[in-house]
């Protein structure tokens, strides 16, 4: 009986052992089968704030609110804006009249006036030249004066400079303004295009909408404040896209490969991991970061990593630790 006992005692102990050395040579072989790595979440932040100045009249949201892509969040006194839009509104229709004008030409009615003025110096040249000529006349016979024949000239003269710049500016009117006139005209008019379209966007940047969807980190002022432009009014965590950023050393490099999928644990989930992609490798070695815990040496060269989570939720949080593996792909 003892004899058994004995036999069956060392029976277990030999299970044992075997059960030991395969758990160990299970654990050898799955840790040269897994790669693990250390990161940290890195989530974008963006600083929100209006491109124009004004008076802050309202905030919508406030810190720790879930925005949305296009929702407004904030807007300012939109009135020196909308005076600024009729203004240029304005300007833009008198621009636009004057082009019009130049490029139409003189009026039918303008032409005919000076054509008719045309004709009426043409009948007082007509009637001073005749005069001047019986002056000469009557100088010759000595029943004038000399001064008498010189200011019928003089008078002449004056009825032919006036019928000259009456016949030029009926030429002018038949032809039209000048290309030079009508580009300056043009010019002003694009400018004044220009103008009402910064007006109205000038408006509409009194309005401020978030990018893409997220979480209010800060508030940074309240209504009533006189803002700058760039002044920032918000800080949003974005949503998407979540990363984590991690080391590898260049043993283990080729593993890192960018479209692989990986594991990711956090310490408030141990059981249930998150999945990501690899998105970036950097081609550049440098030292391990002091915020990263490894077992290695700090001193090791590595490449920075780049995996985007591809099932994030609101758990992740910047900063956050995570442990990365990757398991070795099956052929």
């Amino acid at each position: 009986m003892k004899k058994n006992l004995r036999l069956l005692s060392i029976a277990i102990i030999c299970l044992l052992i075997v059960i030991i050395v395969a758990g160990y040579y299970y654990y050898q072989t799955y840790q040269n089968k897994t790669l693990i790595l250390y990161g940290n979440v890195d989530i974008r932040t963006v600083n929100l704030s209006f491109r124009v100045n004004g008076k802050l009249q309202t905030l919508n949201v406030d810190e720790g609110d879930k925005i949305s892509a296009g929702q407004i969040l904030a807007s300012l006194d939109n009135t020196p804006y909308q005076n600024s839009l009729q203004r240029a509104t304005g300007i833009l229709a008198s621009a636009k009249a004057k082009l019009d004008m130049l490029e139409s030409g003189y009026r039918s009615q303008e032409i005919a006036q000076v054509e008719a003025e045309v004709a009426q110096r043409q009948a007082a040249w007509k009637y001073a030249n005749s005069f001047y000529q019986r002056q000469q006349g009557l100088w010759t016979q000595r029943v004038i004066s000399a001064n008498d024949l010189e200011n019928a000239k003089n008078n002449r003269n004056q009825a032919l400079a006036a019928l000259n710049a009456a016949k030029d500016k009926l030429n002018q009117f038949q032809t039209g303004y000048r290309t030079e006139e009508i580009a300056a005209a043009r010019g002003e008019w694009e400018q004044a295009v220009a103008a009402l379209a910064q007006a109205k966007l000038d408006l509409a940047d009194t309005i401020l909408t978030t990018p893409s969807p997220g979480t209010i980190l800060t508030r940074a002022i309240e209504p009533g404040t006189i803002l700058t432009a760039g002044s920032t009014v918000f800080t949003v965590s974005l949503i998407r896209p979540v990363w984590v950023r991690a080391y590898v050393s260049e043993p283990h490099l080729g593993k890192a490969i960018p479209g692989r999928e990986v594991l990711l644990y956090t310490d408030s989930r141990p059981d249930q991991p998150y999945h990501g992609t690899i998105g970036f490798v950097s081609p550049t070695a440098e030292f391990t970061p002091k915020s990263v815990q490894t077992t290695d040496l700090r001193t090791d060269l590595v490449y920075r990593i780049r995996v985007i989570v591809n099932d994030a939720d609101d758990m992740l949080r910047q900063g956050m630790p995570v442990t990365l593996h990757f398991a070795e792909k099956k052929y």
